[in-house]
């Protein structure tokens, strides 16, 4: 079976305001299809309202109606999503067919963006992230740091979506969106491809406090955990066996947050499940219902109880708690701190820095460093974002302020 090359991902974009944009996939099957678009849509800012999958195994077809602002770059989204579509090379009658061996990824270059700041622009951090995610570059680790004369030292490692950041016009391109952002504040800009004895000035530290690892990285079912996101509905996950012959059916019923969709399918793609059929949607009482019928990679039906519950309560934690959120004492200071898990592919959760550094620009508050690094922790990576904050002259924000509103930003409740 096969398809024309570009007709796998058609965009059909909403005609008027509050309308929807429809994105239709279809494309030869892979396990994790269903996270790796869904990870793409989320990182171009868009938010899955309604969506249906259909595969029989080889074969699939997938609908997303989102919505977004109407300023997205659609031929841009729509080439990334191309990018993980198991369609490659050409064949005849120009037919586009799977062939495995062209899907293996490939590690992106790691460069070290690193510019020098007079002075601390009000929001310099989320200003900076929000031209690297337009640019496509994505950070990996960023160090910050103030000099005692009140300069600002930015270092970032980024990789580039589109693989052309060794090039002096692609160079050119993001030191120019930089300086059209900072303007004055900015003294210098450079980039450079990141050496491994680049690399051990920015390693974020490997030491955790254990009160820490206990609280925040619990894999306790949040229903015993008194740090969870709190929301108002429920989350419910079941299994049943009864309705298919041949597949279970998951049903999920929570309250929607940013990149929901996205949770459900990286967690099913970990543990390495296929989804032959799927719909789900969001009511208007801003809750997600989703009807999955899944089932393991030997295409069996999981009829084992134990692996039933297992994965129920890994969905219900995930979907409760998708990132840790929390604001603590750092020796006489405050520190945010915000971690995500990593998918088993070693790819980590989008645009959380960048709604990281926008709630704090709305509370503005400071920015004195900032430390992200990857930990082992419970035999699970997760990306650790650890932001110390400069309370200044003024009086501190309650921590319970802050945590709120990062909360908000990164589970997209304003």
């Amino acid at each position: 079976m096969g398809i024309l090359y570009e007709d796998a991902v058609l965009i059909k974009e909403a005609e008027k305001a509050g309308d929807y944009t429809v994105i239709t996939v279809n494309c030869p099957d892979k396990t994790g299809l269903g996270c790796d678009l869904c990870r793409i849509i989320l990182l171009f800012g868009l938010s899955i309202a309604r969506g249906d999958i259909s595969t029989d195994g080889k074969w699939c077809y997938l609908v997303f109606w989102v919505v977004g602002k109407p300023t997205r770059r659609w031929d841009l989204l729509k080439n990334r999503l191309l990018e993980v579509c198991p369609i490659c090379s050409p064949a005849a009658s120009e037919i586009y067919y799977y062939r495995p061996e062209f899907q293996q990824p490939k590690s992106p270059d790691v460069f070290l963006l690193k510019f020098w700041c007079y002075y601390d622009p009000k929001g310099l951090l989320h200003d900076v992230t929000k031209v690297l995610c337009e640019l496509e570059l994505t950070v990996k680790r960023v160090k910050v740091s103030t000099a005692p004369d009140g300069r600002v030292l930015d270092l970032f490692f980024v990789t580039d979506s589109r693989e052309l950041l060794h090039t002096k016009e692609r160079q050119e391109e993001a030191t120019g969106r930089l300086k059209a952002v900072l303007g004055d504040a900015m003294i210098s800009c450079d980039i450079e491809p990141a050496g491994p004895e680049v690399a051990t000035c920015l390693q974020g530290s490997s030491f955790l406090p254990s009160a820490i690892k206990e609280d925040i990285f619990s894999l306790e079912l949040p229903s015993k955990h008194p740090n969870s996101f709190r929301t108002s509905t429920p989350v419910s996950v079941t299994v049943d066996n009864c309705l298919s012959p041949s597949h279970t059916h998951v049903q999920i019923f929570c309250q929607d947050h940013k990149g929901l969709i996205y949770d459900v399918m990286r967690t099913l793609k970990d543990y390495n499940i296929q989804i032959s059929y799927g719909r789900f949607f969001k009511n208007p009482k801003g809750n997600c219902e989703l009807d999955l019928f899944i089932m393991q990679v030997d295409g069996k039906k999981i009829v084992d109880p134990e692996k039933q519950n297992a994965l129920c309560s890994r969905l219900r934690m995930e979907l409760d708690r998708p990132l840790r959120v929390d604001v603590l004492s750092r020796g006489p200071d405050t520190e945010l701190l915000v971690a995500n898990p990593v998918e088993l592919s070693g790819r980590g959760r989008p645009l959380v820095f960048h709604d990281i550094t926008l709630a704090l620009k709305t509370l503005d508050v400071h920015i004195f460093s900032v430390e992200i690094a990857r930990h082992m922790i419970h035999d699970r990576e997760w990306e650790v974002y650890r932001i110390l904050l400069d309370d200044g002259d003024g009086c501190p924000l309650p921590r319970n302020e802050i945590e709120e509103c990062a909360t908000k930003k990164l589970m997209g409740w304003e």
